[in-house]
């Protein structure tokens, strides 16, 4: 909460010989599923967040591939038609579904 992170990759840590994890008193792999399972969800609460915060900004989207494209803060937005991989196109954006934005492109 402190960090103001909006996208998280969370797994749990492994031993491997040679890595610092590996000198560390280790912690009982349910208790790493488990710290791993409540990080994940606290931060699907965050990006949901985020990103219905975003509904109604103008933005530019980096296109990727047809409708699909991203904000220049990452976040995935799935626009009203599509466009040319690569272009660069503005959108009003829209709404939220599921973990992307919508937009229409102006």
């Amino acid at each position: 909460d402190d960090c103001g992170l909006t996208f998280l990759h969370v797994f749990p840590y492994s031993e491997r010989p040679g890595t610092p994890a590996a000198r560390m008193p280790p912690v009982p792999v349910p208790v790493r599923k488990d710290r791993a399972a409540r990080l994940r969800a606290a931060g699907a609460h965050v990006l949901t967040a985020y990103l219905e915060a975003q509904v109604g900004r103008d933005v530019a989207v980096l296109v990727e591939a047809g409708d699909i494209g991203r904000t220049e803060h990452f976040a995935t937005v799935r626009l009203d038609r599509p466009a040319a991989a690569g272009a660069l196109v503005h959108a009003r954006l829209t709404g939220v579904d599921g973990d992307r934005l919508t937009g229409q492109t102006v």
